[in-house]
Protein backbone atom coordinates (compact mmCIF):
# COMPACT_ATOMS: atom_id res chain seq x y z
CA UNK A 1 0.00 0.00 0.00
CA UNK A 2 1.23 3.50 -0.70
CA UNK A 3 1.13 6.17 1.96
CA UNK A 4 -0.44 9.47 0.96
CA UNK A 5 1.95 12.23 2.08
CA UNK A 6 -1.05 14.21 3.32
CA UNK A 7 -1.73 11.46 5.82
CA UNK A 8 1.65 12.16 7.40
CA UNK A 9 0.78 15.81 7.96
CA UNK A 10 1.18 15.67 11.72
CA UNK A 11 4.71 14.32 11.43
CA UNK A 12 5.59 16.71 8.61
CA UNK A 13 4.34 19.79 10.40
CA UNK A 14 6.04 18.68 13.62
CA UNK A 15 9.35 18.40 11.76
CA UNK A 16 9.00 21.75 10.02
CA UNK A 17 7.79 23.42 13.19
CA UNK A 18 10.62 21.95 15.21
CA UNK A 19 13.16 23.25 12.73
CA UNK A 20 11.59 26.71 12.80
CA UNK A 21 11.76 26.76 16.60
CA UNK A 22 15.35 25.56 16.66
CA UNK A 23 16.84 27.65 13.86
CA UNK A 24 18.67 30.90 14.33
CA UNK A 25 16.45 33.26 12.38
CA UNK A 26 14.98 36.74 12.93
CA UNK A 27 11.67 36.83 14.85
CA UNK A 28 9.79 38.07 11.79
CA UNK A 29 10.90 34.99 9.81
CA UNK A 30 9.86 32.63 12.61
CA UNK A 31 6.51 34.42 12.92
CA UNK A 32 5.84 34.07 9.21
CA UNK A 33 6.77 30.40 9.25
CA UNK A 34 4.61 29.76 12.31
CA UNK A 35 1.60 31.44 10.74
CA UNK A 36 2.01 29.33 7.62
CA UNK A 37 2.18 26.12 9.67
CA UNK A 38 -0.85 27.09 11.73
CA UNK A 39 -2.95 27.53 8.60
CA UNK A 40 -2.23 24.19 6.91
CA UNK A 41 -4.96 21.82 5.79
CA UNK A 42 -4.38 18.17 4.93
CA UNK A 43 -5.48 18.26 1.26
CA UNK A 44 -2.88 20.93 0.41
CA UNK A 45 -0.28 19.91 2.99
CA UNK A 46 2.53 19.18 0.56
CA UNK A 47 2.25 22.52 -1.19
CA UNK A 48 1.88 24.46 2.04
CA UNK A 49 4.97 22.87 3.60
CA UNK A 50 6.88 23.58 0.39
CA UNK A 51 5.74 27.19 0.51
CA UNK A 52 6.89 27.42 4.12
CA UNK A 53 10.36 26.12 3.28
CA UNK A 54 10.60 28.47 0.31
CA UNK A 55 9.89 31.39 2.65
CA UNK A 56 12.87 30.57 4.87
CA UNK A 57 16.28 32.22 4.40
CA UNK A 58 18.37 30.46 1.73
CA UNK A 59 20.81 28.75 4.16
CA UNK A 60 17.92 27.28 6.14
CA UNK A 61 15.97 25.74 3.25
CA UNK A 62 18.01 22.58 2.67
CA UNK A 63 18.18 21.57 6.37
CA UNK A 64 14.46 22.26 6.77
CA UNK A 65 13.58 20.13 3.74
CA UNK A 66 15.84 17.36 5.03
CA UNK A 67 14.07 17.42 8.42
CA UNK A 68 10.68 17.12 6.71
CA UNK A 69 11.87 14.33 4.39
CA UNK A 70 13.45 12.32 7.22
CA UNK A 71 10.36 12.44 9.45
CA UNK A 72 8.02 11.67 6.54
CA UNK A 73 10.14 8.70 5.43
CA UNK A 74 10.43 7.36 8.99
CA UNK A 75 6.68 7.67 9.55
CA UNK A 76 5.85 5.98 6.25
CA UNK A 77 8.27 3.12 6.90
CA UNK A 78 6.78 2.53 10.35
CA UNK A 79 3.16 2.82 9.29
CA UNK A 80 2.97 0.84 6.07
CA UNK A 81 3.70 -2.67 7.42
CA UNK A 82 1.22 -2.40 10.26
CA UNK A 83 -1.92 -0.77 8.91
CA UNK A 84 -4.71 -2.47 6.97
CA UNK A 85 -5.27 -1.37 3.36
CA UNK A 86 -7.16 1.87 3.20
CA UNK A 87 -6.62 2.75 6.85
CA UNK A 88 -4.82 5.95 5.95
CA UNK A 89 -7.31 7.20 3.41
CA UNK A 90 -8.12 10.80 4.28
CA UNK A 91 -11.73 11.53 5.24
CA UNK A 92 -13.88 13.96 3.26
CA UNK A 93 -13.02 17.55 4.05
CA UNK A 94 -15.48 18.96 6.59
CA UNK A 95 -17.57 22.00 5.84
CA UNK A 96 -16.12 24.94 7.77
CA UNK A 97 -18.44 26.71 10.15
CA UNK A 98 -17.93 29.48 12.68
CA UNK A 99 -17.69 28.33 16.29
CA UNK A 100 -19.67 30.04 18.96
CA UNK A 101 -19.84 31.15 22.52
CA UNK A 102 -22.65 30.73 24.98
CA UNK A 103 -25.57 33.12 24.59
CA UNK A 104 -24.19 35.09 21.63
CA UNK A 105 -23.85 34.71 17.84
CA UNK A 106 -20.95 32.34 17.13
CA UNK A 107 -17.76 33.63 15.58
CA UNK A 108 -14.13 32.67 15.44
CA UNK A 109 -11.68 30.49 13.45
CA UNK A 110 -12.81 28.02 10.85
CA UNK A 111 -12.12 24.32 11.24
CA UNK A 112 -10.05 21.81 9.35
CA UNK A 113 -9.20 18.22 10.30
CA UNK A 114 -5.83 16.54 9.95
CA UNK A 115 -6.36 12.98 8.83
CA UNK A 116 -4.96 10.85 11.63
CA UNK A 117 -2.94 10.75 14.82
CA UNK A 118 -1.04 7.55 15.57
CA UNK A 119 -0.52 6.02 18.98
CA UNK A 120 2.38 3.64 19.42
CA UNK A 121 3.78 1.35 22.06
CA UNK A 122 6.84 2.59 23.99
CA UNK A 123 9.87 2.12 21.73
CA UNK A 124 13.36 1.12 22.69
CA UNK A 125 15.09 4.13 24.14
CA UNK A 126 18.44 5.63 24.87
CA UNK A 127 20.30 8.90 25.15
CA UNK A 128 23.22 7.76 23.00
CA UNK A 129 21.73 4.77 21.22
CA UNK A 130 19.99 5.25 17.89
CA UNK A 131 18.49 1.76 17.81
CA UNK A 132 14.96 0.73 18.68
CA UNK A 133 11.64 0.12 17.03
CA UNK A 134 8.09 1.25 17.52
CA UNK A 135 4.99 -0.81 16.88
CA UNK A 136 2.27 1.28 15.32
CA UNK A 137 -1.27 0.49 16.42
CA UNK A 138 -4.63 1.29 14.86
CA UNK A 139 -4.81 4.95 13.81
CA UNK A 140 -7.09 7.22 15.81
CA UNK A 141 -8.94 9.86 13.78
CA UNK A 142 -7.96 13.34 14.83
CA UNK A 143 -10.42 16.08 15.69
CA UNK A 144 -8.22 19.11 16.00
CA UNK A 145 -10.05 22.27 14.91
CA UNK A 146 -6.94 23.80 13.39
CA UNK A 147 -3.25 23.10 13.17
CA UNK A 148 -0.57 24.29 15.51
CA UNK A 149 3.11 23.52 15.91
CA UNK A 150 2.34 21.11 18.75
CA UNK A 151 -1.43 20.44 18.85
CA UNK A 152 -1.10 17.40 21.09
CA UNK A 153 1.08 19.39 23.45
CA UNK A 154 -1.54 22.13 23.69
CA UNK A 155 -4.30 19.63 24.45
CA UNK A 156 -2.06 17.88 26.97
CA UNK A 157 -1.82 21.10 28.97
CA UNK A 158 -5.62 21.15 29.17
CA UNK A 159 -5.96 17.42 29.89
CA UNK A 160 -5.69 17.46 33.72
CA UNK A 161 -8.31 20.19 33.97
CA UNK A 162 -10.54 18.52 31.40
CA UNK A 163 -10.38 15.44 33.62
CA UNK A 164 -11.29 17.43 36.72
CA UNK A 165 -14.05 19.44 35.08
CA UNK A 166 -15.34 16.27 33.43
CA UNK A 167 -15.88 14.69 36.85
CA UNK A 168 -18.08 17.44 38.29
CA UNK A 169 -21.30 15.72 37.22
CA UNK A 170 -22.32 12.52 35.47
CA UNK A 171 -23.61 14.24 32.34
CA UNK A 172 -20.41 16.00 31.25
CA UNK A 173 -17.29 14.01 30.35
CA UNK A 174 -13.73 15.16 29.55
CA UNK A 175 -14.10 14.29 25.87
CA UNK A 176 -17.21 16.48 25.62
CA UNK A 177 -15.33 19.43 27.09
CA UNK A 178 -12.35 18.80 24.80
CA UNK A 179 -14.56 18.70 21.71
CA UNK A 180 -16.31 21.87 22.84
CA UNK A 181 -13.01 23.69 23.42
CA UNK A 182 -11.82 22.60 19.99
CA UNK A 183 -14.92 24.14 18.45
CA UNK A 184 -14.84 27.29 20.56
CA UNK A 185 -11.29 28.56 20.15
CA UNK A 186 -9.00 25.72 19.15
CA UNK A 187 -7.39 25.40 22.63
CA UNK A 188 -5.82 28.83 22.16
CA UNK A 189 -5.20 30.57 25.45
CA UNK A 190 -3.18 33.39 26.96
CA UNK A 191 -2.94 37.09 26.11
CA UNK A 192 -2.79 36.42 22.36
CA UNK A 193 -5.91 34.19 22.25
CA UNK A 194 -8.35 35.62 19.70
CA UNK A 195 -11.35 37.56 20.94
CA UNK A 196 -14.59 37.06 19.03
CA UNK A 197 -16.35 39.92 17.28
CA UNK A 198 -18.96 39.88 20.04
CA UNK A 199 -16.34 40.10 22.80
CA UNK A 200 -16.11 36.45 23.90
CA UNK A 201 -12.80 35.71 25.60
CA UNK A 202 -10.32 32.90 26.11
CA UNK A 203 -10.31 29.23 25.17
CA UNK A 204 -13.86 28.81 26.48
CA UNK A 205 -15.11 31.94 24.67
CA UNK A 206 -16.84 33.38 27.72
CA UNK A 207 -18.96 36.49 27.44
CA UNK A 208 -18.10 38.96 30.24
CA UNK A 209 -21.50 38.56 31.92
CA UNK A 210 -21.23 34.78 32.05
CA UNK A 211 -17.65 34.95 33.28
CA UNK A 212 -18.75 37.27 36.10
CA UNK A 213 -20.97 34.45 37.36
CA UNK A 214 -18.81 31.37 36.72
CA UNK A 215 -15.25 32.69 36.65
CA UNK A 216 -13.32 31.45 39.70
CA UNK A 217 -9.67 30.97 40.67
CA UNK A 218 -9.49 27.21 40.10
CA UNK A 219 -5.72 26.81 40.27
CA UNK A 220 -5.12 29.03 43.33
CA UNK A 221 -2.83 31.45 41.54
CA UNK A 222 -4.59 34.47 43.00
CA UNK A 223 -6.78 35.45 40.03
CA UNK A 224 -9.66 34.21 37.91
CA UNK A 225 -8.08 34.31 34.47
CA UNK A 226 -10.50 33.97 31.56
CA UNK A 227 -7.51 33.70 29.21
CA UNK A 228 -5.85 30.86 31.12
CA UNK A 229 -6.41 27.12 31.13
CA UNK A 230 -7.57 25.97 34.56
CA UNK A 231 -10.08 28.73 35.34
CA UNK A 232 -12.07 28.67 32.08
CA UNK A 233 -12.13 24.87 31.85
CA UNK A 234 -13.51 24.56 35.36
CA UNK A 235 -15.97 27.40 34.70
CA UNK A 236 -17.18 25.59 31.57
CA UNK A 237 -17.58 22.40 33.56
CA UNK A 238 -19.71 24.09 36.20
CA UNK A 239 -21.76 25.96 33.58
CA UNK A 240 -22.41 22.82 31.54
CA UNK A 241 -23.33 20.81 34.64
CA UNK A 242 -25.81 23.49 35.72
CA UNK A 243 -27.33 23.56 32.23
CA UNK A 244 -27.48 19.76 32.11
CA UNK A 245 -29.31 19.64 35.44
CA UNK A 246 -31.74 22.37 34.39
CA UNK A 247 -32.52 20.74 31.07
CA UNK A 248 -33.00 17.36 32.70
CA UNK A 249 -35.53 18.98 35.06
CA UNK A 250 -37.35 20.57 32.12
CA UNK A 251 -37.52 17.18 30.43
CA UNK A 252 -39.08 15.61 33.50
CA UNK A 253 -41.63 18.43 33.52
CA UNK A 254 -42.42 17.83 29.86
CA UNK A 255 -41.27 21.31 28.85
CA UNK A 256 -38.49 20.17 26.49
CA UNK A 257 -37.63 16.94 24.67
CA UNK A 258 -34.49 15.56 23.11
CA UNK A 259 -31.12 14.20 24.14
CA UNK A 260 -30.06 16.00 27.32
CA UNK A 261 -26.40 16.37 26.33
CA UNK A 262 -27.30 17.61 22.85
CA UNK A 263 -29.55 20.24 24.40
CA UNK A 264 -26.88 21.17 26.96
CA UNK A 265 -24.32 21.81 24.23
CA UNK A 266 -26.93 23.82 22.32
CA UNK A 267 -27.54 25.87 25.46
CA UNK A 268 -23.80 26.61 25.77
CA UNK A 269 -24.00 28.01 22.25
CA UNK A 270 -27.36 29.75 22.16
CA UNK A 271 -28.40 30.00 25.81
CA UNK A 272 -30.73 27.87 27.92
CA UNK A 273 -33.62 30.19 27.06
CA UNK A 274 -33.38 29.19 23.41
CA UNK A 275 -33.76 25.53 24.38
CA UNK A 276 -36.79 26.26 26.55
CA UNK A 277 -38.46 28.49 23.95
CA UNK A 278 -38.03 25.85 21.27
CA UNK A 279 -39.12 23.00 23.52
CA UNK A 280 -35.88 21.23 22.69
CA UNK A 281 -33.19 21.79 20.09
CA UNK A 282 -33.24 25.48 19.13
CA UNK A 283 -34.78 25.82 15.68
CA UNK A 284 -36.56 28.20 13.39
CA UNK A 285 -34.13 31.12 13.47
CA UNK A 286 -31.23 31.32 11.00
CA UNK A 287 -28.70 31.41 13.85
CA UNK A 288 -30.07 28.18 15.26
CA UNK A 289 -30.25 26.39 11.93
CA UNK A 290 -26.90 27.56 10.55
CA UNK A 291 -24.85 27.75 13.73
CA UNK A 292 -26.28 26.00 16.77
CA UNK A 293 -27.34 22.73 15.15
CA UNK A 294 -24.05 22.25 13.25
CA UNK A 295 -22.16 23.24 16.41
CA UNK A 296 -23.87 20.46 18.39
CA UNK A 297 -23.34 17.90 15.61
CA UNK A 298 -19.69 18.82 15.31
CA UNK A 299 -19.00 18.42 19.03
CA UNK A 300 -20.89 15.16 19.37
CA UNK A 301 -19.22 13.81 16.23
CA UNK A 302 -15.71 14.55 17.49
CA UNK A 303 -16.20 13.26 21.04
CA UNK A 304 -14.98 9.70 20.23
CA UNK A 305 -11.79 11.04 18.66
CA UNK A 306 -11.06 13.18 21.70
CA UNK A 307 -11.80 10.26 24.01
CA UNK A 308 -9.05 8.28 22.22
CA UNK A 309 -6.70 11.23 22.17
CA UNK A 310 -7.17 12.02 25.86
CA UNK A 311 -6.77 8.42 27.00
CA UNK A 312 -2.96 8.55 27.40
CA UNK A 313 -3.10 12.15 28.64
CA UNK A 314 -5.93 12.04 31.13
CA UNK A 315 -3.68 10.72 33.90
CA UNK A 316 -1.48 13.79 33.78
CA UNK A 317 -1.28 15.44 37.19
CA UNK A 318 -2.77 18.86 37.77
CA UNK A 319 0.08 21.31 37.51
CA UNK A 320 0.96 22.24 41.08
CA UNK A 321 4.16 23.56 42.54
CA UNK A 322 7.56 23.36 40.95
CA UNK A 323 7.13 19.69 39.91
CA UNK A 324 4.00 20.58 38.00
CA UNK A 325 5.87 23.37 36.24
CA UNK A 326 8.59 20.93 35.18
CA UNK A 327 5.96 18.61 33.70
CA UNK A 328 4.16 21.48 31.98
CA UNK A 329 7.40 22.73 30.43
CA UNK A 330 8.02 19.31 28.87
CA UNK A 331 4.41 18.64 27.86
CA UNK A 332 4.42 21.73 25.68
CA UNK A 333 6.81 19.90 23.32
CA UNK A 334 4.86 16.67 22.87
CA UNK A 335 5.26 15.57 19.26
CA UNK A 336 8.61 17.31 18.71
CA UNK A 337 11.10 14.99 16.94
CA UNK A 338 13.94 13.26 18.76
CA UNK A 339 17.28 14.74 17.67
CA UNK A 340 20.50 13.19 18.98
CA UNK A 341 22.31 15.89 20.94
CA UNK A 342 19.35 18.24 20.52
CA UNK A 343 18.09 20.70 23.10
CA UNK A 344 19.46 22.63 26.04
CA UNK A 345 18.27 25.06 28.71
CA UNK A 346 17.08 27.42 25.96
CA UNK A 347 14.79 24.89 24.27
CA UNK A 348 15.05 22.59 21.25
CA UNK A 349 18.02 22.80 18.89
CA UNK A 350 18.58 21.22 15.52
CA UNK A 351 14.84 20.70 15.31
CA UNK A 352 14.22 18.76 18.52
CA UNK A 353 15.40 17.21 21.78
CA UNK A 354 17.23 14.13 22.91
CA UNK A 355 16.31 12.71 26.31
CA UNK A 356 18.72 14.72 28.44
CA UNK A 357 18.17 17.84 26.35
CA UNK A 358 14.48 17.67 27.25
CA UNK A 359 15.14 17.22 30.96
CA UNK A 360 17.75 19.99 30.92
CA UNK A 361 15.23 22.38 29.37
CA UNK A 362 12.26 21.44 31.55
CA UNK A 363 14.18 21.64 34.84
CA UNK A 364 15.75 24.97 33.89
CA UNK A 365 12.49 26.47 32.61
CA UNK A 366 10.71 25.62 35.85
CA UNK A 367 13.45 26.27 38.39
CA UNK A 368 16.42 28.05 36.83
CA UNK A 369 18.64 25.07 37.73
CA UNK A 370 21.17 24.14 35.05
CA UNK A 371 21.76 20.39 34.84
CA UNK A 372 24.78 18.69 33.29
CA UNK A 373 24.06 17.79 29.68
CA UNK A 374 24.02 13.97 29.59
CA UNK A 375 21.93 11.35 31.36
CA UNK A 376 25.05 9.88 33.00
CA UNK A 377 26.04 13.21 34.55
CA UNK A 378 22.48 14.16 35.47
CA UNK A 379 22.35 10.99 37.58
CA UNK A 380 24.88 12.61 39.92
CA UNK A 381 22.59 15.55 40.75
CA UNK A 382 20.06 15.43 43.57
CA UNK A 383 19.11 12.41 45.63
CA UNK A 384 17.95 8.92 44.65
CA UNK A 385 14.52 7.99 45.98
CA UNK A 386 12.48 4.77 45.83
CA UNK A 387 10.37 4.55 42.68
CA UNK A 388 7.18 4.26 44.73
CA UNK A 389 7.93 7.67 46.23
CA UNK A 390 8.43 9.44 42.89
CA UNK A 391 6.29 12.50 42.29
CA UNK A 392 5.73 14.73 39.24
CA UNK A 393 8.90 16.52 38.23
CA UNK A 394 11.31 13.87 39.50
CA UNK A 395 13.76 12.44 36.97
CA UNK A 396 13.71 8.76 36.01
CA UNK A 397 16.82 6.97 34.74
CA UNK A 398 17.13 3.73 32.79
CA UNK A 399 18.99 1.83 30.07
CA UNK A 400 21.77 1.08 32.55
CA UNK A 401 25.24 0.57 31.13
CA UNK A 402 28.76 0.38 32.55
CA UNK A 403 29.05 4.17 32.52
CA UNK A 404 25.67 4.75 34.10
CA UNK A 405 22.15 5.43 32.77
CA UNK A 406 21.73 5.83 29.03
CA UNK A 407 18.28 7.37 29.29
CA UNK A 408 16.46 9.96 31.40
CA UNK A 409 12.80 10.96 31.57
CA UNK A 410 10.46 13.12 33.66
CA UNK A 411 7.91 11.46 35.93
CA UNK A 412 4.40 12.86 35.49
CA UNK A 413 2.47 10.66 37.92
CA UNK A 414 0.25 7.57 37.75
CA UNK A 415 3.10 5.38 36.52
CA UNK A 416 3.73 7.54 33.45
CA UNK A 417 6.59 9.67 32.22
CA UNK A 418 7.34 12.09 29.40
CA UNK A 419 10.55 11.57 27.45
CA UNK A 420 12.36 11.85 24.12
CA UNK A 421 12.84 8.16 23.28
CA UNK A 422 15.11 7.60 20.27
CA UNK A 423 15.88 8.56 16.68
CA UNK A 424 12.79 8.42 14.48
CA UNK A 425 10.45 9.00 17.41
CA UNK A 426 9.05 12.09 19.08
CA UNK A 427 8.62 13.50 22.58
CA UNK A 428 5.85 11.39 24.04
CA UNK A 429 4.11 10.10 27.16
CA UNK A 430 4.75 6.47 28.06
CA UNK A 431 4.45 4.05 30.94
CA UNK A 432 7.51 4.00 33.19
CA UNK A 433 9.91 1.35 31.88
CA UNK A 434 11.04 -1.57 34.08
CA UNK A 435 14.19 -1.16 36.16
CA UNK A 436 14.09 2.63 36.05
CA UNK A 437 15.36 4.52 39.09
CA UNK A 438 14.12 7.86 40.40
CA UNK A 439 16.08 10.89 41.44
CA UNK A 440 14.77 14.06 43.06
CA UNK A 441 16.51 17.15 41.77
CA UNK A 442 14.21 19.80 43.24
Amino acid sequence: MSVDPSTLIVAVVAAAGAFVQGMDAPPEVKDQATQTLESYSAPTADQQVSDLIAALPEPARAPAQQAVDEVTAAAAAALEPHLPPGALAPPPAPEPEPPAQQGAPPSGPESGLPTAVFLSTPPAYGDDSETGTSTVLQPVPAAFPRASLAPVGAIALFAPWLRKAGSLCDGIKPATLAALYAAENGFRYGPTAPVSSSGALGPGQFMPGTWAIYGRDADDDGKADVLGIADPVMASGHLLCDMHEQIDAWKRQGRVSGDTLDLTIAAYNAGSGAVLRSGGMPSGRPDYENQTKPYVAKIRGSEPSFAHLLAPLIGLPLAAGVGGRVVESAVGYLGLPYVWGGGNVNGPSGGGFDCSGLTSFAIHAATGITLPRTSETQWNIGQEIPMDQARPGDLLFGNWQSGGPGHVAIYIGNGQMIHAPTTGDVVRIADVFPEMKARRIL
